[in-house]
C-alpha cells in the first residue's frame, strides 16, 4: 500500500483527505466484488481516519462508475463453505462464531465519532450492502442499478449484520419480506423503502454537499447526535432521557455552539435556516 500523510492508494480502496471530510474510494475491477483483501484495507483506512483529528465526515463509495461493491466473492464463500463441511463444522447460538474483519469495520464505523455517508453510485448487494447499512447516511445514485440483500439465492443470509440493520431501519415485516423474496431494489425502491435518504442524478455531488453542511455545525453535536441514536435501541427509555438531557448540556457548554446561537439571536438566520458552510 502506497501511503502519505494526506492519502493512499492500496489494491480495494483509496483514502483521500480535503479539508475535514475524507474520501473512500472502493474498487475491485473487472468485478467490483469484496474480498478479504478489501476488508483489510478498510480496517486500515479506519485506522488512519481514528487517528485524524481533524476529521468530521467520511464519505464511502465506488470507485467505478456504476459499482460500489457488487456483492462478497461468492467463490470466497464457496470455498469456506466447503472447508467446513469437510471438517464436520456445526454451529449453535449457544457458542457464537467470533466477528471477521468486515463486522469489526463496520462496528467502528458505527461507534465512531465522526459521520459516515455511504454514497451508493451503482450497484450495492451483499457484504457492500451491509457495509451501508453500518453507515449512519445512505444515498444513492439514479440508473439501472441492483442494491438489497439477495443472499437467499446462495441458499445463505446476510451475515455482516443485514438482518439486524434492516429490521432496525424499516421494521419486522418490510425486513422479512426483502429478506425472504431476495428483494433487489432499484436506487428510486430502496428511496421507497427508506433505505436511502435521496437518490440523485449526482450522488457524490450530493454526498459532499451534505458533508459541507454537517462539517458547518458543531462536532461535538454531531457526535452526540449519533451516539444517542445509535444507542437508543440498546438503552431503556430511562437511560436514553437521561442520556440525552446530559448530552444536551454538553453542547452547551461547548464554545463553538455560542455563534451559531448568536446568529439566530440577533436575527441573521433563523433557526429553520443551516450556517452557511465553511470556506475551503
Amino acid at each position: 500500500m502506497q501511503t502519505s500523510q494526506a492519502d493512499w492508494t492500496g489494491s480495494r480502496l483509496s483514502l483521500t483527505r480535503q479539508g475535514t471530510t475524507a474520501v473512500v474510494r472502493l474498487f475491485n475491477p473487472p468485478h467490483g466484488c469484496m474480498d478479504e483483501a478489501m476488508e483489510s484495507e478498510l480496517m486500515q483506512a479506519l485506522d488512519t481516519l481514528e487517528n485524524w483529528k481533524d476529521g468530521r465526515v467520511v464519505v464511502i463509495t465506488g470507485a467505478e462508475p456504476g459499482m460500489f461493491v457488487r456483492h462478497y466473492d461468492v467463490a470466497i464463500l464457496q470455498k469456506r463453505s466447503k472447508a467446513m463441511l469437510e471438517r464436520g463444522k456445526s454451529f449453535s447460538m449457544e457458542r457464537p462464531v467470533p466477528k471477521s474483519v468486515i463486522h469489526h469495520c463496520i462496528e467502528r464505523i458505527e461507534n465512531s465519532p465522526l459521520i459516515f455517508i455511504a454514497a451508493l453510485n451503482g450497484t450495492t448487494m451483499g457484504g457492500g450492502f451491509e457495509l451501508a447499512l453500518g453507515c449512519d447516511i445512505r444515498l444513492a445514485q439514479n440508473g439501472n442499478h441492483q442494491l438489497g440483500l439477495p443472499e437467499l439465492n446462495l441458499g445463505l443470509l446476510p451475515g455482516a449484520g443485514g438482518t439486524q440493520a434492516m429490521a432496525s431501519l424499516i421494521g419486522t415485516g418490510p425486513a422479512l419480506f426483502n429478506l425472504l423474496t431476495a428483494k433487489v431494489f432499484s436506487p428510486q425502491e430502496l428511496l421507497s423503502a427508506g433505505l436511502v435518504s435521496s437518490c440523485t442524478d449526482d450522488v457524490m455531488a450530493e454526498a459532499m454537499r451534505l458533508a459541507g453542511q454537517i462539517e458547518a455545525v458543531p462536532f461535538r453535536a454531531c457526535a452526540n447526535i449519533k451516539k444517542l441514536v445509535r444507542n437508543a435501541p440498546r438503552w431503556s427509555h430511562d437511560e436514553g432521557m437521561a442520556a440525552e438531557r446530559t448530552l444536551f448540556c454538553d453542547c452547551m457548554v461547548d464554545p463553538t455552539a455560542q455563534p451559531l446561537m448568536d446568529d439566530v439571536v440577533s436575527g441573521k438566520r433563523t433557526i429553520a435556516e443551516p450556517p452557511a458552510p465553511l470556506k475551503p
